[in-house]
């Protein structure tokens, strides 16, 4: 390969391939024709000598070789950019923005109404249009489609390059009762937590969760009187019942009902959860942006 032959527009467009991974929206993100895209993918390939991206339903699925090159030829790409392009500063405290950020239900309640907050204090200017999602890959669907600038929630399930992420949240799991209940003075322990009828919260309708998963490890099931999908409903209807439940202790904490719940430690050992910030990679050195992340990360610390 002749390194002083290449064009460098193809790389450009290798670049838009892998973060849009669908040729029209790579050329409108380029600010070429889709023939001239599918051009450019055509002379990639020769260039190559791989497929590079492999049509699916799904959109194009890009080839191992492809995913070797794409962390470095970004790299160089952004590098160029930044020496060439010089780009206007961001002042948060007098810019007018709105960015659009994508929430699961846990950092709606816990984390937004401060981050309003703190963004009133400090950049007045700055707004925030929300967009919801329950599938955790869902986020990563607006994110390809340009609908929302970054999303906070559980990391998505498969890794891939032009997605990048960063741990904001995290939290552990308790179990409540309602205060008066007989198991808010004798305890918590295997025995009780299995005669009791439970809630699941399951955002996906999924009938079995981490609980159910730990609890078979050791041989052991659980009675679900009730499956929901909204988990900040949950510490209602136990303050109301004689259900128990185990959810992130931030959703008991914040719960209207907060004082008329007893907290216990799960009987059964639960991992911590991981809520992240999650971006497109070409949207990763834009100021604006660049500083929301920022924010976000900082103030979720304070937390």
């Amino acid at each position: 390969m002749d390194f002083y032959g290449i064009d460098l527009n193809l790389l450009v467009a290798f670049d838009a391939l892998m973060n849009e991974r669908n040729v029209t929206r790579a050329a409108t993100h380029v600010g070429v024709s889709q023939p001239a895209m599918s051009a450019a993918l055509s002379r990639l390939r020769k260039l190559f000598g791989d497929p590079l991206f492999l049509r699916s339903a799904e959109g194009l699925l890009p080839t191992p070789r492809a995913r070797s090159l794409a962390e470095p030829l970004s790299q160089a790409l952004r590098q160029i950019e930044s020496t060439l392009v010089k780009k206007p500063e961001f002042v948060p405290g007098r810019a007018t923005f709105t960015f659009k950020l994508g929430l699961s239900d846990y950092p709606a309640f816990v984390l937004l109404p401060s981050l309003l907050q703190a963004l009133g204090k400090n950049s007045p200017g700055v707004s925030l249009n929300v967009h919801s999602f329950s599938n955790r890959d869902h986020a990563i669907d607006l994110l390809d489609a340009g609908a929302i600038d970054a999303a906070i929630g559980v990391p998505p399930t498969h890794a891939d390059s032009r997605i990048l992420t960063r741990p904001v949240i995290r939290d552990e799991f308790v179990t409540i009762v309602a205060g008066d209940h007989p198991a808010a003075r004798r305890g918590m322990n295997m025995k009780t937590y299995l005669e009791l009828p439970h809630v699941l919260v399951s955002p996906e309708g999924e009938l079995y969760g981490v609980v159910d998963q730990a609890l078979a490890q050791q041989g052991k099931k659980r009675r679900l009187a009730l499956t929901l999908p909204q988990m900040f409903a949950v510490p209602l209807v136990v303050a109301r019942t004689s259900l128990t439940a185990t959810v992130m202790r931030r959703v008991a904490l914040h719960s209207p009902v907060s004082r008329r719940l007893v907290l216990f430690p799960p009987p059964v050992t639960l991992s911590e959860v991981a809520f992240d910030l999650i971006w497109h990679r070409r949207s990763d050195s834009h100021p604006a942006q660049l500083w929301l992340r920022e924010f976000i990360a900082e103030h979720a610390a304070s937390l």
